[in-house]
């Protein structure tokens, strides 16, 4: 088990937040004084170190740029009213994390350099997490190949790290989702479980096409028949149809086991809900429209938090929701912010104390 003595830590001169307002600040574009970084080589972790966030300094053959081998994972940090740190589920995230290592055929990251060394980074760049409604501290871990060759093989050398970023919320406004029907997002037998780089950057293409469309995402659909639905770019997705709540099932390895997925879950469970995992068409879906049963339809994912979907476009069908009548995803959204902010009793424990 390390120890937070056992990490080695430099800190800034100068906070970089001395220059910076943590009020309504945009996704992802600025970063905090310090990251950690430890090395993987000859079999073995070495040092845990964290330092002032820099540039790193890369081989141009290095193996991560030319042949793939890229995780992440996105966490949030939170404040209670009390001004206390907290984490949310960073278990289930390191879990998942290595997941995502076996797939790629990468070494596991022991759980005491990630969980210790995420809970001294948070802490030590305490100040920077927002206290604002819809605001957050969020964390990157990341993990890519380092090898200095051309070859296509499994790199024997690697680098774990932990950056943190402020943000506001990834959505703002009700979104326009474009189901897509031409392009795929992952098979079974693929990587669609794992969050790997790659599987974003292939869907940038399709995704920006939706959005000449005038849409903000996509909606992937099975590659076989592009017919059952799967998860948004960015998050995976539920449909409250009559008295139920339908998500897309895991058991055929293409969407991500989503964190918040999960925790949604368990809130629909406790309102009282019925939740299906399973196989959903995208024509059950248009029936249940037609037919007055689709109630809301709405995102879940670390970033998006709950976004909810005012428009789905499938072909020429069009479906139209007023967002403002609906209960469920504002509710689920409300209650996970009371858990996250402190003013909601956290049943379920997800709460990691910095």
């Amino acid at each position: 088990m390390i120890a937070a003595k056992n990490i080695n830590i430099t800190k800034v001169e100068r906070s970089k937040l001395n220059d910076i307002n943590l009020e309504n600040i945009p996704f992802g574009k600025y970063f905090t004084d310090h990251m950690l970084e430890v090395d993987y080589e000859d079999g073995e972790w070495k040092q845990v170190e964290i330092k002032p966030y820099q540039p790193l300094l890369l081989d141009p053959s290095v193996a991560a740029i030319h042949y793939g081998q890229s995780i992440f994972e996105g966490i949030k940090a939170y404040k209670n009213t009390n001004g206390e740190a907290f984490i949310f589920r960073p278990l289930d995230n390191y879990k998942r994390f290595n997941i995502s290592a076996e797939r790629m055929e990468m070494p596991q990251v022991p759980e005491d350099i990630f969980m210790e060394g995420m809970r001294l980074l948070v802490s030590l760049d305490n100040n920077w997490i927002p206290q604002q409604s819809d605001h957050a501290l969020y964390i990157r871990p990341f993990m890519f190949s380092c090898d200095h060759m051309i070859g296509v093989r499994p790199s024997d050398k690697y680098k774990f790290m932990i950056i943190l970023s402020p943000s506001g919320p990834y959505y703002t406004t009700p979104m326009r989702i474009y189901v897509e029907e031409e392009y795929v997002r992952a098979v079974p037998g693929g990587v669609g479980y794992a969050k790997a780089a790659g599987n974003y950057g292939a869907a940038m293409h399709p995704t920006a096409e939706a959005k000449k469309r005038g849409y903000d995402q996509v909606l992937w659909t099975d590659a076989f028949e592009h017919k059952y639905v799967q998860e948004c770019g960015t998050m995976n997705v539920f449909f409250i149809i009559g008295n139920k709540a339908i998500t897309p099932g895991l058991d055929s390895g293409t969407i991500l086991a989503g964190v918040t997925r999960d925790s949604v879950i368990a809130v629909l469970k406790d309102m009282g809900v019925e939740v299906e995992e399973r196989r959903l068409s995208i024509d059950e879906i248009i029936e249940a429209h037609k037919s007055g049963q689709l109630q809301e339809v709405f995102g879940t994912g670390t970033a998006a938090t709950i976004s909810l979907i005012k428009e789905l476009r499938y072909k020429d069908y069009v479906m139209h929701f007023d967002v403002d009548t609906w209960k469920s995803g504002p509710y689920i959204k409300e209650t996970l912010n009371g858990i996250r902010y402190g003013s909601l009793l956290d049943r379920h424990g997800w709460m990691e104390k910095i």
